[in-house]
């Protein structure tokens, strides 16, 4: 029996449909062209010219991560324009940890159908995340996998690639009575969602009802992006005094920031340092939540914290005001292990 000649396509890909696709974003993935790029979006690899990136002795940081299920509240409430940034910045946000200036970034799109509609949505916020922290979108990857996921339904997940010169990763020389300098988050961010989900499910409301803490629906409320650090925190990295820094993912403070001292050494945070923004009050109490548990889950409103040099605190604040920062100064490094509170969350 002879195949018919659109046998791929009876079987449900389309490989026009990703030609449309790319011609639909290539001037937002222009916007994100760097110099060391060698070629055009399109080959079978990302070709990019370290030499021409001015390192002397360039050490590569790389990282990945997705959205989790922040992707399902985008699907379903058809507001698919941000969660492209929120995957740029959950990948160059934990790479800047270390000290790095992202490079370029390659995306990893997966659906049952494509439906170009949604992924050009996707792919020109991930073209927008990535102009913003200065990298290239220097390739990626659309999957059509019919059977794999329900209609309608697809992943995400990005790779971004960075560099610093040699002797100059962070953390390093992270001190007891080093100062925690706290970025201010702009929501929920990208970690969390399953909880978040739940709680809204608990509360009876849908996602284009009105938001219980501020202007427009819920599910717009819950789906602003993630905040990109990547410039403010290398700003502040180049004035000197930096220690180390922490993005306040999944684990929240209580997690995150003993990745980045060292043995011994602990966090003294004082809970009435900041206001908790109030998407979380609704969530702790809608859900029920303890301190502890929305401490250990959510960012709790700060996103990125650094750890710097007691005399050069102030210095420090204000490069990341002028940055565009919201700063609080948290707390301290003390001797002994583990996050300990003062205060309580309001």
């Amino acid at each position: 029996m002879s195949a018919s000649t659109n046998a791929y396509k009876d079987a449900g890909v389309d490989i026009d449909l990703s030609h449309d696709l790319l011609s639909r974003v290539k001037d937002r993935l222009a916007a994100t062209r760097r110099p060391e790029m060698l070629q055009d979006i399109g080959g079978f690899g990302g070709l990019f010219d370290l030499a021409r990136s001015g390192y002397r002795d360039p050490i590569l940081v790389s990282a990945t991560d997705g959205v989790g299920t922040k992707a399902e509240i985008a699907r379903l409430t058809g507001r698919l324009d941000t969660i492209g940034r929120d995957l740029v910045a959950m990948c160059v946000d934990d790479l800047v940890c270390s000290g790095a200036a992202p490079l370029f970034f390659l995306d990893y799109y997966a659906t049952g159908k494509l439906d170009v509609d949604t992924a050009t949505s996707v792919v020109t916020g991930i073209g927008e995340g990535c102009e913003m922290a200065g990298c290239a979108l220097i390739g990626g990857e659309t999957a059509e996998m019919p059977g794999m996921y329900p209609e309608g339904d697809f992943d995400l997940a990005g790779f971004s690639v960075g560099a610093m010169e040699r002797g100059t990763a962070l953390p390093e020389g992270v001190k007891a009575g080093d100062v925690l300098l706290g970025l201010a988050s702009d929501g929920v961010h990208s970690n969390g969602y399953s909880l978040v989900r739940k709680i809204v499910e608990v509360s009876g409301l849908g996602w284009d009802d009105d938001c219980p803490w501020g202007e427009g629906t819920l599910g717009a409320a819950l789906l602003r992006p993630t905040r990109l650090y990547v410039k403010q925190a290398l700003a502040a990295v180049r004035a000197g005094g930096v220690h180390a820094l922490a993005h306040i993912t999944g684990g929240g403070l209580t997690e995150n920031l003993p990745r980045v001292l060292n043995e011994g050494q602990g966090a003294e945070i004082d809970l009435d340092s900041w206001d908790l923004p109030p998407v979380f009050k609704w969530l702790a109490e809608t859900g029920g939540l303890a301190e502890a548990e929305m401490l250990k889950t959510f960012n709790s409103g700060i996103g990125m914290v650094l750890v710097v040099e007691a005399d050069r605190a102030s210095e420090i604040i204000k490069v990341l005001i002028e940055a565009g920062e919201q700063v609080h100064a948290l707390g301290h490094v003390p001797e002994g292990a583990g996050v300990t509170y003062r205060g309580a969350l309001a």
